[in-house]
């Protein structure tokens, strides 16, 4: 299907939106594929707060020089790019689930920010724990110092209470005559 030169002006400037707008993008190479195949993979990568599109090879280098991406040997052959809008590693894991045991779905690559990266680059990316995930070990990595500074603070306080509490109980026992 050919395009006319506003449609392809317009589908440049919407990869340029996208690209900016994500993290982080994958790329895959596809063979075979069926709607049903696509459709599918769309709404695992939707769940992960991420798209997938289909693009023209050509367009997308055009896109990438235009806000400063490398291009070299990444779009050749049949392309099928996923934005991550929201959390990387989650659409890095979908996609590779995704490429694990098929024949009809490939890694090529992609792009971290303006650094583009391998598919064993996807491939670690993918091992990053959930963003969730990270935000709570991080929290517990920065609260357990507090928690022990906390607990080295109280615990003269502790054991002087308990000190007076036995003296105060044994004060208030009768005397065994």
């Amino acid at each position: 299907m050919a395009f006319t030169r506003k449609e392809k002006t317009q589908m440049v400037a919407r990869y340029v939106e996208w690209i900016k707008a994500s993290q982080a993008m994958v790329v895959l190479s596809f063979t075979k594929m069926n709607m049903k195949e696509i459709d599918a993979l769309r709404v695992k990568v939707r769940e992960a707060g991420g798209e997938l599109h289909v693009v023209k090879n050509t367009l997308v280098k055009l896109a990438l020089q235009e806000v400063g991406y490398p291009t070299d040997g990444l779009f050749e052959g049949s392309s099928l790019v996923g934005f991550a809008f929201q959390d990387a590693p989650a659409l890095a894991k979908v996609l590779n689930e995704a490429t694990r045991n098929s024949e009809i779905f490939a890694l090529k690559g992609g792009y971290l920010g303006p650094r583009r990266i391998t598919a064993e680059q996807v491939k670690a990316l993918a091992d990053l724990p959930p963003l969730p995930v990270m935000r709570a070990q991080l929290l517990g990595v920065i609260s357990a110092p507090a928690a022990r500074l906390v607990r080295t603070l109280a615990e003269p306080a502790r054991a002087l209470a308990s000190v007076v509490k036995a003296y105060s109980e044994k004060e208030a026992q009768p005397a065994a005559a």
